[in-house]
């Protein structure tokens, strides 16, 4: 294998910043924060979700949006719907305008 080529693999702590649940597993990250974990120091990366607070691996139905990304994402499309809904309005405006007869002028 060609020297300096793949960043370094090691075993970092992730922490789920919504319940600060932590576990250990092996990346290729580079985290400049450390923290002791079970006894042994390891470089932190903090997490928005994980498998601990995720509803799907909880069973929970309820979903905690920590970062406001559906809020986003649902103004977004909301305003995107209602551009398309306003160019729409213009397009009828300019079909009716087209249907209109013109008065013929008398001499």
């Amino acid at each position: 294998m060609k020297e300096k080529k793949h960043p370094p693999y090691q075993d970092i702590l992730f922490e789920d910043s919504s319940n600060g649940y932590k576990f250990v597993c092996g990346s290729t990250l580079q985290p400049k924060e450390t923290a002791d974990f079970e006894g042994k120091t390891y470089p932190v990366y903090r997490v928005p979700i994980s498998s601990a607070s995720h509803p799907f691996f909880t069973g929970s139905k309820q979903f905690i949006d920590t970062e406001g990304r559906v809020d986003r994402f649902s103004k977004k499309y909301a305003m995107k719907k209602e551009q398309a809904l306003k160019e729409k309005e213009k397009q009828v405006q300019r079909a009716q305008e087209k249907k209109k007869p013109k008065k013929a002028k008398k001499k």
